[in-house]
């Protein structure tokens, strides 16, 4: 059985964190596991609080899907504070395939990463981690430095790998232009993938993207084909998103979900 896992919080209205995970892995046809990180209480439109897990809860699940499964690549997302950062670093098996998204703010604006966690992230998880996958903002966290071309991408992709990352992803959805293009940066060099950038706003597609790549590394790919992969799966996820007539749609992993008409 090919397995892997999501260490994120739980998004009430589904569109993101554990549930989003969860049914992108359905549809790569792996067995998620979650380890939880946190609750929420959101929708589309806003996260109207969160409630952190403590540090050994979240250990102590960690250790129960690590005893009992063989797990080919683990995912973590929303992780919330340095507590929970350490928790996962103390609890994570040697050598385990590591996808981190390093969730940090929501599409909303609402703060999901304590500001003090960031070092912890840094130093305790990226080193281990086979993918990094952030988006613009948080690229400039990590790098640094102001993000705001495809040369800054690159520059800011390989600054991350030099804190010890096997590869970065840096994804270019909060640029301008026709088409969305993200940028992986590894030991090799530089590779693009793009794909269309359609005319609304979508929650959760950070979440499946990284889902997807974990998804993919579980079943044995390498980092780059898996990339190639994982960027055609979630253009198929945005282009059929789901929702109301509004601007921001949830996205839809594997483009399965049924539509009414």
């Amino acid at each position: 059985m090919i397995s892997a896992c999501s260490i994120a919080g739980s998004d009430s209205g589904g569109g993101a964190g554990i549930q989003a995970d969860l049914k992108t892995f359905t549809a790569l046809e792996v067995f998620g596991l979650t380890v939880v990180t946190a609750v929420t209480a959101q929708n589309t439109r806003e996260v109207r609080g969160t409630w952190m897990l403590p540090p050994e809860a979240v250990r102590a699940q960690v250790d129960a899907v690590a005893d009992d499964f063989s797990i080919g690549a683990w995912k973590t997302g929303m992780l919330g504070n340095a507590r929970n950062i350490r928790a996962v670093a103390g609890a994570l098996p040697d050598g385990a395939v590591l996808v981190i998204d390093p969730v940090m703010v929501s599409t909303s604006g609402y703060r999901l990463l304590d500001e003090d966690a960031v070092t912890d992230l840094i130093e305790l998880l990226i080193p281990r981690a086979a993918v990094v996958t952030p988006n613009l903002p948080e690229a400039e966290v990590l790098a640094g430095m102001r993000v705001a071309t495809l040369d800054d991408m690159a520059e800011a992709g390989r600054r991350i790998l030099d804190l010890g990352a096997g590869a970065v992803v840096v994804k270019g959805g909060h640029l301008a232009g026709d088409t969305a293009i993200d940028i992986l940066v590894d030991r090799d060099g530089v590779a693009e993938a793009s794909g269309r950038r359609y005319p609304y706003s979508v929650h959760g597609s950070g979440c499946c993207f990284s889902a997807a790549l974990a998804a993919y590394l579980a079943r044995g790919m390498a980092a780059r084909p898996a990339f190639a992969a994982a960027r055609e799966f979630i253009d198929t996820a945005i282009g059929r998103a789901v929702g109301g007539p509004g601007p921001l749609r949830i996205v839809n992993p594997g483009g399965t979900i049924l539509r009414r008409h």
